[in-house]
């Protein structure tokens, strides 16, 4: 009778490491490409320092880069409206 509750009790472990093995496997690559974005991110940081020492606006570059992420029309419509509200106050 205790033969057949230690078998249970295994059965459930050993699915429980394949599982924790998955598990970890998952964990470890989310950790590399955590250490590659922290890197990458780093590389930007110095690619936008280097602007700055070239005399480019920071903030300028940022712009343009999230426009550039933008689709083409929603740029036009962001453009049209913005020189809408600009005329509409004033300036």
């Amino acid at each position: 009778m205790d033969f057949d509750i230690m078998e249970k009790v295994e059965e459930p472990a050993q699915q429980g490491n394949i599982a924790g093995d998955r598990l970890r496997s998952l964990i470890d690559r989310i950790e590399r490409l955590e250490e590659e974005r922290k890197a990458l991110g780093s590389d930007i940081k110095d690619i936008y320092a280097e602007a700055k020492s070239a005399g480019f606006d920071v903030k300028v570059l940022r712009q343009l880069i999230r426009i550039r992420k933008q689709e083409p029309a929603d740029v036009e419509e962001q453009e049209t409206l913005l020189d809408l509200y600009k005329r509409a106050i004033g300036m």
